[in-house]
C-alpha cells in the first residue's frame, strides 16, 4: 500500500525530510520495510514555510510516476524548506486500469479548508457505495474533485461531515465518516476490508488516524497483525495485517542538528520541538517509535515551538 510521511518542527530544508535518509519517503518507493511491493503510482507533498511568498497555503507538488524515477527531484526539493510538510507515494493495483495523473496524486486539497490530506488505505467499491454516500457530500466540495481516487472523495466526504476544527470536532468527523461508510456498505450489501490510515495535516497540526472495518465490514478487529503475514502458513490474511498493522509516531528535539537521519535528541513529555507521523518506523531502533494503534487517532500541534500530543480511542 502507498507510504505517508507527516512533520511538523522547526523550518528545515525539505532534502532532510524527503531524500538525504536512508529509509527516506523517495527510497520507500523503491524499498519499502513494512510492504512488500514497490510504490509506482506516483508521489506528491504538501508544504508550508515562512519563506514562501503566500506562507499561508501549501505549496503542493504532484507527479504521477515512481518518485525514485523523478527528474525533478533534484532540481526542485534542495530549495524548498518547511515547518509543515505532508508527503506521500501512491501505490495501487498493477495494471492499465490505474489512472496515473497529477490529479490522482496526493495529497489533496480544496478551497474553503486549512486541511491538506494523504492516506495509505483504500475504499473497495467506493464508486457503487456512492449511491448511498452522496447524501451526505457538499457541493462546495464535491465540484472540486479532479481526479479518480478514493481518497479523494473520502476528503469531499470527511469535510461535509465536519462541524468544525477543533481535534474534538475532527474525532467526531472521522467518527461519522467510518459510520457512515460502513451504513453504506450493509445497505448495499457491499461488506469489504477497508483500511484508512489517514494523515490530515493544517499549518503546525498534524491529525493522524488508524482505523476501518474487516472484511464483513466489523468495525471491532482485533488480531496481532505480525503473525498474520505471509510468512505465518496458514494463518496469512495480509490484508488483516495492513489494517491492523500500527501508524508510527516520533517526538523529540534537535531533529535538524542528525544529518541524514530521522533521529531526534529524545525529551520529557511536552517539551519536543518536532513531530514525525508515518506509515513505518524510519530509524533503525524502532523502539523510539510511538505506535498509534487500530481504532486510535493522535492529534498533534505545535505552539510556541513545542509539540502537545493526544491519543485517543474512535468510537466506531
Amino acid at each position: 500500500m502507498c507510504r505517508v510521511f507527516a512533520y511538523i518542527g522547526p523550518e528545515i530544508p525539505l532534502t532532510s525530510l524527503l531524500l538525504e535518509p536512508e529509509n527516506s519517503l523517495i527510497n520507500q518507493s523503491l524499498d519499502p520495510e513494512l510492504h512488500p511491493d514497490l510504490q509506482l503510482a506516483g508521489w506528491g507533498f504538501g508544504a508550508w514555510s515562512d519563506h514562501l511568498l503566500e506562507p499561508e497555503k501549501p505549496l503542493l507538488y504532484h507527479r504521477p510516476k515512481a518518485a525514485f524515477y523523478d527528474d525533478n527531484v533534484t532540481g526542485v526539493i534542495p530549495s524548498l524548506q518547511g515547518s509543515t510538510v505532508l508527503a506521500h507515494v501512491r501505490a495501487s493495483s498493477y495494471d492499465a486500469s490505474v489512472v496515473q495523473a497529477d490529479e490522482n496524486c496526493h495529497p489533496f486539497s480544496f478551497d474553503g479548508t486549512p486541511w491538506i490530506i494523504a492516506q495509505n488505505g483504500a475504499l473497495p467499491n467506493w464508486r457503487i457505495l456512492q449511491r448511498e454516500l452522496l447524501a451526505h457530500c457538499e457541493d462546495r466540495y464535491l465540484k472540486q474533485m479532479r481526479g479518480t481516487t478514493d481518497t479523494e472523495f473520502l476528503f469531499v466526504l470527511l469535510l461535509s461531515l465536519l462541524e468544525g476544527d477543533s481535534d474534538g470536532e475532527v474525532k467526531k468527523g472521522f467518527e461519522k465518516l467510518l459510520t457512515v461508510i460502513c451504513g453504506a456498505m450493509k445497505k448495499l450489501d457491499l461488506p469489504a476490508l477497508t483500511k484508512l490510515k489517514i494523515a490530515l495535516v493544517a499549518p503546525n497540526r498534524i491529525i493522524g488516524v488508524n482505523y476501518g472495518c474487516g472484511h464483513e465490514g466489523e468495525t471491532q478487529v482485533s488480531g496481532d497483525w505480525k503473525s498474520l503475514r505471509p510468512s505465518a502458513p496458514g494463518k496469512d490474511d495480509m490484508a488483516l495485517s495492513m489494517l491492523l498493522e500500527p501508524m508510527y509516531l516520533l517526538l523529540g528535539e534537535n531533529f535538524e542538528d542528525h544529518a541524514k537521519s530521522y533521529k531526534v535528541d529524545p525529551s520529557p513529555e511536552g517539551e519536543a520541538t518536532a513531530a514525525i507521523f508515518a506509515s513505518e518506523p524510519l530509524t533503525e531502533d524502532g523502539d523510539e517509535w510511538l505506535h498509534i494503534e487500530f481504532g486510535e487517532m493522535v492529534a498533534l500541534e505545535r505552539k510556541d515551538g513545542v509539540i502537545s500530543k493526544s491519543v485517543s480511542k474512535l468510537d466506531v
